[in-house]
């Protein structure tokens, strides 16, 4: 199989249950190719500041992946006030495991899987990419009988990430000292970090720079970041500050940024030059990490 962008493929869309809390059925919308194979897969989760969103959110640009021979599995999973953190990691968690399950049946590999997200779902597949055997995360299990498989993931790739959830709630508060947040942005803002994080400590416990410069040992997948030059949302210190900590663990991050870009980049359309750049730039990183 031609892999990249020289073979495109029919694809078929379907909604499925994954995961039941109770009588509340969490779905996944699968993007597959139609053809025999083997696909990576990338499990894909919908930003909307750890509170909002659905498995809707990414339909465009994980309609043109599954086209380019990447299998997309997008998530919904539990946001307040269902539930706070650690609740929606628990969910993806579980969802990259059914997916090492469901691998072969979608003729797939369970050892080529990876995550991706937008905003506060870029960082929790980073979040989930680093801390694979985090008890907290892994406390679902799977079904009597299915495969053992744990939560590792081969590659991340966020786009506009709130790579640091405590940066940017003291941003939007107007605490910091290095960036100024836009008239408006904490009412915006922080009722949904209180909402999903509800403390400052959580904050900070689930940060990926702050998790490394604090000697946390973590897993360090190879990661993709794409992102807007300037983003009133995502403070620019905290993307260089995750760059600048994850290089010096150890950790391989490949860094573009797209200027003249609003919101919605890589989300609602890819008909802009540097959307359609940012897509090959995202989909060569996925065939070169997972086949």
């Amino acid at each position: 199989m031609a892999t990249g962008t020289q073979t495109t493929y029919d694809i078929d869309v379907a909604d499925v249950e994954y995961l039941r809390h109770g009588d509340k059925p969490l779905l996944a919308r699968l993007f597959k190719p139609r053809g025999s194979g083997p696909f990576p897969i990338m499990v894909e989760l919908h930003g909307g500041a750890w509170v909002r969103g659905d498995r809707l959110n990414g339909n465009a640009p994980n309609e043109a992946l599954a086209k380019h021979g990447v299998i997309v599995t997008a998530l919904d999973f539990r946001v307040p006030p269902v539930a706070p953190y650690p609740a929606s990691l628990a969910d993806i968690h579980y969802g990259i495991r059914w997916c090492k399950t469901q691998a072969a049946a979608w003729h797939g590999r369970p050892d080529w899987i990876g995550a991706m997200g937008t905003s506060s779902g870029a960082h929790q597949a980073m979040l989930l990419g680093m801390r694979p055997h985090d008890p907290r995360y892994a406390a679902l299990a799977l079904p009597a009988g299915a495969a053992v498989v744990d939560g590792t993931v081969g590659c991340v790739i966020m786009v506009s990430p709130v790579i640091d959830p405590l940066g940017r709630y003291l941003y939007a508060k107007g605490l910091r000292q290095d960036v100024t947040p836009p008239a408006g942005f904490a009412e915006r803002v922080v009722p949904m970090h209180d909402q999903y994080w509800q403390t400052e400590e959580a904050m900070a416990e689930a940060a990926p720079a702050r998790m490394l410069a604090r000697g946390e040992k973590t897993v360090l997948p190879p990661v993709l970041y794409l992102s807007r030059g300037y983003e009133t949302s995502h403070p620019r210190p905290d993307l260089d500050e995750f760059v600048r900590q994850y290089r010096q663990a150890g950790g391989h991050v490949d860094l573009a940024l797209f200027e003249g870009e609003g919101e919605g980049f890589l989300t609602k359309s890819l008909a802009s030059p540097a959307a359609q750049q940012a897509f090959e730039q995202l989909l060569e990183f996925v065939h070169h990490h997972l086949g």
